[in-house]
């Protein structure tokens, strides 16, 4: 609890996060790749940016990961690839706090493709990350899943897209803010 209510500190104190997702092409970072990456860039009066890419994974979208997120071979063949799209990833979150929902999947993933074009990896503390799954398991107990899709209709949350990474990216978001809404009023309650 200690550490969720540092990241409720740098939250109040106006501090930037930004809350990522990325779509793949299966489920294991050493021989899948990133197909999308969505992020929103936010600190708590607002969102400061959005960012969102298809990547070309320079391999075909197996027909199982297609029918999870919609992204087909004829969406990607043009896109970049994540070489070219890195830097200004990098960019767009440099200096914040980053959010995932399963943050291990996620940073996973890019950290492999980091590694495959020899850049830094993403590592605390150079970049340290937010796992809402773990803080709602934490701050909701009780609720007894876990998962995004649930826990938007929990929070009453427009999903869009589910398995975009933009809106996934989004809903993380505002999980992470209801969440530091409730852990506020909890600790002024005490």
């Amino acid at each position: 609890m200690r550490e969720i209510k540092k990241i409720l500190s740098y939250y109040d104190k106006g501090g930037e996060f930004t809350a990522f997702d990325t779509e793949t092409t299966g489920l294991y970072s050493r021989c899948e790749r990133i197909v999308e990456i969505g992020a929103y860039r936010f600190n708590k009066d607002g969102v400061i940016g959005v960012y969102n890419v298809l990547v070309n994974p320079e391999k075909p979208m197996p027909k199982e990961a297609f029918m999870v997120n919609g992204i087909s071979d004829n969406m990607l063949v043009n896109q970049p690839t994540f070489d070219i799209i890195a830097g200004n990833f990098m960019d767009f979150i440099a200096d914040s706090i980053l959010i995932a929902h399963n943050a291990n999947f996620d940073i996973s993933f890019l950290n492999m493709e980091l590694a495959r074009i020899n850049k830094p990896l993403l590592c605390t503390p150079c970049v340290p990350a937010a796992d809402t799954l773990k803080i709602t398991r934490k701050l909701y107990p009780n609720l007894g899943k876990y998962n995004l899709q649930f826990l938007a209709n929990h929070f009453s949350l427009d999903k869009g897209n589910a398995h975009r990474a933009s809106d996934d990216a989004r809903v993380c978001m505002e999980i992470f803010k209801n969440c530091m809404s409730f852990l506020s009023c909890k600790l002024q309650k005490n």
